[in-house]
């Protein structure tokens, strides 16, 4: 069901908010809870329960794309990284940097790059920006701190929205299946 616990006497310190996700309530007594106003009708509750968990899946699909893309992006960062850092190192030798470049997928350049103070860099969007090497290497350094953050912030997101998929699976199951057997 749509049901969120709202404990509003809990400390804000201890509880943590993941992205706006709400909480799952696991039903311990299905019985006090049909009670309760507006669960008067089973096959509304349910509804409710299997319209929360589609929002639930649709939230993970979501979040399983974004942690897909950070894990590719951390990589390509640490990499021009290296790079930049590599130019750094040569900044102020009067001899040209060998390089190879693509050009193509698994086609590459040989190239041969004078001593330079600039370097551009793609920011997305097809937009491309030249910074001096050590504004480049901050600016560098920065991004990969902020997606390794927001890599363990999503880690944690979808490891709560994983545990409120589950509680409300089991809030789904018949209340047969749920219930001790009882002697007849």
């Amino acid at each position: 069901m749509a049901a969120t616990t709202d404990d509003s006497n809990a400390p804000q310190a201890i509880k943590k908010k993941y992205l706006g996700i709400p909480e799952a309530v696991f039903l311990e007594d299905v019985e006090s809870f049909m009670k309760q106003p507006g669960n008067e009708k089973a096959e509304a509750v349910i509804t409710r329960l299997h319209e929360q968990h589609q929002k639930y899946k649709f939230m993970e699909l979501n979040l399983s794309q974004k942690k897909l893309r950070l894990k590719n992006q951390i990589p390509q960062i640490t990499q021009t990284l290296q790079i930049v850092q590599h130019m750094q190192k040569k900044k102020g030798s009067p001899e040209p940097m060998e390089t190879h470049f693509m050009l193509a997928d698994s086609v590459f350049c040989k190239a041969s790059v004078p001593p330079t103070e600039k370097v551009c860099l793609w920011l997305g969007a097809n937009v491309m920006l030249e910074y001096d090497i050590d504004e480049a290497h901050a600016l560098l350094e920065k991004n990969l701190q902020t997606a390794a953050r927001n890599l363990e912030t999503l880690n944690g997101d979808l490891d709560f929205l994983q545990n409120q998929i589950t509680t409300t699976e089991v809030s789904i199951l018949p209340p047969r299946l749920c219930l001790p057997l009882r002697a007849k």
